[in-house]
């Protein structure tokens, strides 16, 4: 098993950052073949997924997001924090932390149109995120995992 941490600056509420490339190095690092790579955001107000990496997609992902948890609802975490940011947690409750890609002859098994990407849904401004990437399985001449 491999694991890097890997950081990531955001500017605010709203940013989608396509991370594929940080992904693929860890698994370049690694020296996996064929197994598995976890990509696990730590917080609780921001989500990974994949998600074609589109101007007019990704503006459809962060509506639909809004729609699910507006920023004018009324939320018991502000009421009880006072932070703003009750959203931000429902809607990466809603996208989840962490994806597995599986890993064959060394690439990240992902389709044409397919990148992995950082949601920062936190109202708050600049932040710098860490991603666990962890990667398990077969190297050349010897098994790992599972």
């Amino acid at each position: 098993m491999f694991r890097r941490a890997v950081q990531v600056t955001t500017q605010g509420e709203g940013e989608i950052h396509d991370i594929t490339p940080h992904v693929r190095e860890v698994l370049d690092e690694s020296g996996v073949k064929d197994g598995m790579a976890n990509v696990f955001i730590t917080g609780s107000t921001a989500a990974v997924t994949t998600i074609e990496y589109e101007t007019g997609v990704l503006r459809d992902l962060s509506r639909a997001l809004s729609v699910l948890a507006p920023d004018n609802a009324k939320y018991s975490h502000d009421a009880a924090w006072g932070d703003g940011n009750g959203r931000s947690h429902v809607k990466a409750a809603l996208v989840g932390p962490s994806l597995s890609v599986p890993v064959a002859d060394g690439s990240l098994a992902l389709g044409t149109w397919q990148q992995i990407v950082l949601l920062e849904l936190d109202v708050r401004s600049s932040r710098t995120r860490t991603i666990l990437v962890t990667v398990w399985g077969e190297k050349p001449g010897k098994q790992t995992g599972s």
